[in-house]
C-alpha cells in the first residue's frame, strides 16, 4: 500500500483537485434542486409529495455519514469514496429519468420514484463530504490543512450560492429535443453531476493513493441500525411537523417518542462496543466536545441567515429564480474571501481560535444589519448587508472541522470526520424546521395585516408551506384576482337578474364596490324601472286631462317615445273632451307605458352590468396591486422577524466557541493519542 509520505506535491495538488470537486457535488445538490422543484412537480404532479423530494435525500445522507466515517476508518477511504460517488452519480442519473418510462412496478409514478432516486442519491452523499475531509486529514498536517479547508470552504460556499442559480437556469432554458423527444430543463439540474462527477471519479481511481486503515475491527452493524432507528424519527418528525402535521398530533409525537427510545438503546450499546459507529470516548475529549456543539449551533444560524435570501428576493424584489443566483454573488464573495484568508492565515500563525471568534462576531453584525431590510431594499442595498454575512460564515463554515480533526487521534480521524459532517447536516435540519416553523408563524399573523380579502373568501389563503416556490408575481395575482371576481360576477350576475339568494350575498359581501352594490339597494334595477314607468304613465294621464293643450306638450316632449306619440296624435279631437273617453284612453296609455317593464328592465340590466363589468375591472387592478404590495410587505416583515430571531442562535454560537481550547496544530508525527483527556 502506499504512504502518504511518497505523495508528490504535484499529486497532492491533482487529488486536492478532485476531491474539491466531490465536495462541490455533494454541497451543490443540496441547493441546486430548490429552483428546479416547481417545474418538476408541475410535470410529474406530485405537489402532495414536494417535501419528500428534499427529505428523502436529507435522511439517508444524514444517517449514514457516521457510518460511512466507520468504514473508511476500518477498510480505507478510497474504496468507500469510490463506492459513494458511484451511488451518488447512479442516483443523480435516475433522478433524470424519473417519469421518462410511466408508471413502474414497485416504483410507482414519477414523482415517487425521483423520490426514491433521491434517497438512493443521498445514500450516495453521505460519503462524499465525510471521507473527503478523512482524506485531507490523512495527507496533510494540521497547519497545513488551514490553507486547504479555507479553500474548501469557499467551494462549499460557491456551491451554496450558485446551487439555486444553475438550478433556475437548466429550469428555465435548458429544455432540447434528442430524437424527436423533449428532455425537460430541470433533468439537466441531475444530469449536470455526471460529467464532474466522472472526471472525479477519474482521478480519484488514478491519482489517489490507497492510503491504509487507521484503524482495526469489525462494523459495528447493531450500532448502525440504531443509528439509523435513533435519528430517522427524528429528522423526520422535524420535517414534517408544523407543515404535514401538527407538532402535537400522534404521528409527530409517535416519532418523537420513538426517537427518544431509540437513542437510549444507541448510547446504551454504543457504550459497551469495542468498535462502536460512533465512539463515545470522543465526547471526553473538551475540543471535541465543545466543538461539536458549536457547530450544531452555527449550522442551525447559517440556514436560518441564508435559506430566506432566494425567498425574499423573489417574493418581495420580485426577481426571478435565475437572478436571485447573480445577487447572491456578495454573499457568495464574503464566503469565499473570508474563508481564503483565514485559511492562509491559520496555517501562518497555528491559530484558529482568533479567527473563529472574529468570524462569529462578524456573522452577528451581519445578520443584525439584514434583519434591518424592508420591502423597498434595493439589490445594492442588500449586497453589502450580503457581503458582510459572508465574511462571518467563511471562517465558521470552514474551520469546525480542523479543530476537530487536530482534536482526536489519528486513528479516529474518520469517524470525528464524520461525526463533524453528522452534526452540521443535523445542525441544518434542526435550523430547516426552527426556521420554517417560525416564518410560517410570522406568515400566519403578518398576511392578514396586509393583504385584502378577495371577494368570496373566507380568509388569506397562501400556499405558505411552498412559498418560494410559488413566488406571487403579479401574473399569478391577477390570475387568483380574475378567476374570483369572475366567480363573483355570475353572482352579480343573478343578483341583477332578480335572484334573491344572490342580491342578499352581494350586498351582504363588504369587499365589492359600491359601484356594483348601488344599483342592487333599495329594490334594485326593476324597481327603479317600474317607479319610473310609473310617473311616465301618470304625467301622460295628467296632461291627456288637459285637453288639447296638453297633447301638445306630450308631442313636444323629447321623453316621449315616437310610438307613444303617434297614438298620441291619432287621438280624435272631439275624444280629447269628453272625460269619460279621455278616461278610458289614458287607462291604456297607462297599460302600454307598464307592458313596457319587462324590456325596459333587461336593457337597463345590461346597461347596468356592463358599468359592473368596467367597475370589476378597476376594482380588479386595484386589489391586484393591494395584493401585491401587501404580499411584500408580510413576506418582508417575517423575514426579518425570522432573521431577527436567529440571531439569539449566532450569539449562543459565539458563547460555546469562546469556551474551545486552543490546541497547538500538531505535526503528522504527533503522537496519536488523544491531545486532551
Amino acid at each position: 500500500m502506499t504512504e502518504e509520505s511518497t505523495i508528490t506535491a504535484a499529486e497532492r495538488k491533482l487529488i486536492v483537485a478532485a476531491l474539491a470537486v466531490v465536495l462541490l457535488l455533494s454541497a451543490l445538490d443540496q441547493t441546486v434542486v430548490a429552483t428546479a422543484m416547481p417545474r418538476i412537480v408541475e410535470q410529474l404532479r406530485g405537489l402532495k409529495m414536494y417535501a419528500w423530494v428534499t427529505t428523502a435525500y436529507m435522511l439517508t445522507s444524514t444517517v449514514s455519514v457516521p457510518i460511512y466515517g466507520k468504514l473508511s476508518d476500518l477498510y480505507g477511504r478510497k474504496p468507500i469514496l469510490i463506492m459513494g460517488l458511484l451511488l451518488f452519480l447512479a442516483g443523480s442519473m435516475l433522478c433524470g429519468l424519473a417519469g421518462e418510462f410511466g408508471r413502474l412496478p414497485l416504483l410507482g409514478d414519477g414523482m415517487m420514484q425521483l423520490i426514491v432516486f433521491r434517497a438512493l442519491q443521498g445514500l450516495g452523499g453521505g460519503a462524499l463530504m465525510t471521507v473527503v475531509f478523512a482524506i485531507i486529514a490523512d495527507l496533510f498536517a494540521p497547519r497545513e490543512r488551514g490553507r486547504l479547508f479555507g479553500v474548501f470552504g469557499s467551494v462549499f460556499g460557491f456551491a451554496t450560492m450558485i446551487g439555486p442559480f444553475i438550478g433556475g437556469f437548466f429550469t428555465d432554458h435548458g429544455s432540447t429535443l434528442w430524437r424527436g423527444h423533449e428532455i425537460a430543463g430541470w433533468r439537466w439540474v441531475f444530469y449536470v453531476n455526471l460529467p464532474l462527477g466522472l472526471l472525479a471519479l477519474f482521478m480519484i481511481l488514478y491519482r489517489l493513493p490507497v492510503l491504509r486503515p487507521r484503524s482495526t475491527g469489525r462494523v459495528d452493524y447493531v450500532g448502525a441500525a440504531l443509528l439509523v432507528l435513533a435519528f430517522t424519527p427524528l429528522l423526520l418528525a422535524l420535517t414534517l411537523g408544523g407543515t404535514t402535521y401538527p407538532w402535537g398530533s400522534a404521528p409527530i409525537v409517535g416519532l418523537l417518542m420513538l426517537w427518544m427510545v431509540s437513542l437510549v438503546l444507541f448510547l446504551r450499546v454504543e457504550s459497551r462496543t469495542a468498535d462502536a459507529i460512533l465512539p463515545l470516548y470522543l465526547f471526553r475529549i473538551e475540543t471535541f466536545r465543545i466543538a461539536i456543539v458549536a457547530q450544531f449551533v452555527l449550522s442551525m444560524a447559517f440556514l436560518g441567515v441564508v435559506l430566506f435570501m432566494p425567498l425574499y428576493m423573489q417574493v418581495v424584489q420580485g426577481i426571478t429564480a435565475t437572478h436571485s443566483g447573480y445577487s447572491l454573488l456578495p454573499l457568495m464573495g464574503g464566503i469565499m474571501f473570508s474563508s481564503i484568508t483565514c485559511g492562509r492565515l491559520v496555517t501562518r500563525t497555528g491559530r484558529y481560535k482568533p479567527f473563529l471568534i472574529g468570524g462569529s462576531i462578524v456573522l452577528i453584525v451581519g445578520v443584525l444589519v439584514l434583519a434591518q431590510i424592508g420591502p423597498d431594499t434595493t439589490t445594492r442595498d442588500l449586497a453589502w448587508r450580503l457581503a458582510i454575512t459572508g465574511v462571518g460564515l467563511g471562517p465558521v463554515q470552514s474551520l469546525f472541522s480542523l479543530i476537530i480533526s487536530n482534536a482526536v487521534p489519528l486513528t479516529d480521524i474518520g469517524v470525528a470526520s464524520s461525526t463533524a459532517q453528522f452534526s452540521r447536516q443535523f445542525g441544518s435540519t434542526v435550523g430547516l424546521a426552527i426556521f420554517g416553523t417560525l416564518l410560517t408563524h410570522s406568515l400566519t399573523a403578518e398576511l392578514p395585516k396586509h393583504i385584502p380579502l378577495l371577494p368570496g373568501a373566507a380568509a388569506t389563503q397562501i400556499d405558505i408551506s411552498h412559498a418560494q416556490s410559488q413566488a406571487m408575481s403579479v401574473e399569478q395575482i391577477r390570475s387568483r384576482v380574475d378567476t374570483a371576481l369572475n366567480a363573483r360576477y355570475l353572482l352579480v350576475e343573478r343578483a341583477y337578474r332578480g335572484d334573491a339568494a344572490a342580491l342578499a350575498e352581494v350586498l351582504g359581501d363588504p369587499r365589492l364596490p359600491a359601484a356594483v352594490q348601488g344599483p342592487l339597494r333599495d329594490g334594485g334595477v326593476r324597481a327603479r324601472v317600474h317607479a319610473e314607468l310609473l310617473a311616465h304613465a301618470a304625467t301622460i294621464e295628467a296632461e291627456l286631462q288637459q285637453g288639447e293643450a296638453g297633447r301638445a306638450r306630450l308631442l313636444a316632449d323629447p321623453g316621449i317615445a315616437a310610438a307613444t306619440k303617434e297614438n298620441l296624435a291619432n287621438i280624435p279631437a272631439r275624444a280629447l273632451h269628453d272625460p269619460q273617453v279621455m278616461a278610458n284612453i289614458a287607462s291604456l296609455f297607462r297599460e302600454s307605458v307598464l307592458a313596457q317593464e319587462d324590456v325596459l328592465v333587461k336593457s337597463r340590466t345590461d346597461d347596468a352590468l356592463a358599468l359592473v363589468r368596467s367597475a370589476i375591472k378597476t376594482y380588479s387592478a386595484q386589489l391586484v396591486d393591494r395584493i401585491h404590495q401587501g404580499t411584500r410587505q408580510a413576506f418582508a416583515a417575517s423575514i426579518t422577524q425570522t432573521l431577527a430571531r436567529s440571531l439569539w442562535i449566532v450569539a449562543l454560537g459565539l458563547l460555546i466557541v469562546l469556551f474551545i481550547p486552543e490546541l497547538p496544530l500538531r505535526s503528522r508525527e504527533a503522537a496519536t493519542k488523544p491531545a486532551e483527556a
